[in-house]
């Protein structure tokens, strides 16, 4: 599961050569929400909403899938893959800071020195106005970390609505209503050619709304419901270091001191975060929700 999400991406920067941003997240939430469909039935996990949760659901798409897969995509025109992981894998400390207001949650020491850890991280990787060909662009900066506020808000939320057993449906359901909302985004707002078709694209669109979104929300959901969420939780921060490498290898990115000092940060703090409490980290920190 991680290693999909890891590897989610590289393929996200490599179908931007061949799609825009509007359209490539389209095609991976519509594939997603279609395998999500078939994936569901053999396993029976239909009927657990009603029509009120299957409209929440659908409403929770749009900062779930829509914001957060719009934004990314279009940052990752212009951004390493290892840096943009590492930029929204600053998940987890929106998600504590959100779960204080929203879900009334007292935030203990540990996850504020691990937020102020990881915010300090994404200046040093960021090195915004730094004269290097490595500093990553202002706009980028907050497009990704915009992505990762919009999910973290979405999770946070989808938390407080649905319980446990509920989850896989509402996934669904909120997946359909993410991509309602790309949709409307690619053909009113920001209207696009439509790709050419290519068994490349055809490829990575496959991978994206197959393997890194259906199968993995569905391994991540089958395992959160047999594993404590701190323990889970405290795997996060191996996604950005799988994409890192990956990237490394694959593409060739390189960073400076200064960013590799503050990806170490962002890690930290996100390790700092999935281990703190249990008592915090089961709401406020890890997260029943859509991940990558």
């Amino acid at each position: 599961m991680v290693s999909v999400w890891g590897m989610n991406y590289l393929f996200v920067s490599l179908g931007l050569g061949y799609s825009s941003p509007f359209w490539l997240a389209l095609l991976r939430s519509g594939l997603g929400t279609a395998a999500t469909a078939v994936l569901l039935t053999p396993l029976r996990q239909w009927g657990r909403l009603d029509g009120r949760g299957r409209r929440d659901a659908m409403l929770l798409g749009l900062p779930n899938t829509t914001a957060f897969f719009v934004l990314w995509f279009l940052a990752a025109r212009s951004v390493f893959p290892g840096v943009a992981a590492v930029l929204i894998y600053t998940f987890p400390l929106w998600v504590a800071l959100l779960s204080a207001p929203v879900l009334g949650h007292r935030l203990s020491g540990r996850h504020w020195l691990s937020v102020a850890v990881g915010f300090l991280g994404v200046a040093l990787i960021s090195e915004v106005g730094a004269a290097v060909s490595s500093a990553v662009s202002p706009l980028a900066v907050l497009e990704l970390l915009g992505a990762s506020i919009s999910w973290a808000l979405g999770t946070v939320l989808f938390q407080r609505r649905f319980v446990r057993e509920e989850m896989l449906e509402a996934n669904a359901f909120q997946l359909l209503g993410g991509t309602l909302g790309i949709l409307a985004v690619t053909l009113l707002i920001a209207p696009t050619p439509i790709p050419a078709a290519s068994p490349i694209l055809l490829g990575i669109a496959l991978w994206l709304g197959v393997l890194g979104t259906a199968l993995a929300y569905a391994v991540w959901y089958h395992l959160l419901g047999r594993t404590r969420a701190a323990t889970l939780s405290g795997y996060l921060f191996l996604v950005p270091v799988v994409a890192l490498v990956a990237s490394a290898i694959l593409l060739g990115e390189r960073l400076s001191t200064v960013q590799v000092v503050g990806v170490a940060l962002v890690l930290g703090s996100i390790y700092g975060i999935g281990g703190a409490a249990v008592t915090d980290v089961d709401r406020a920190a890890a997260v029943p929700a859509p991940p990558e």
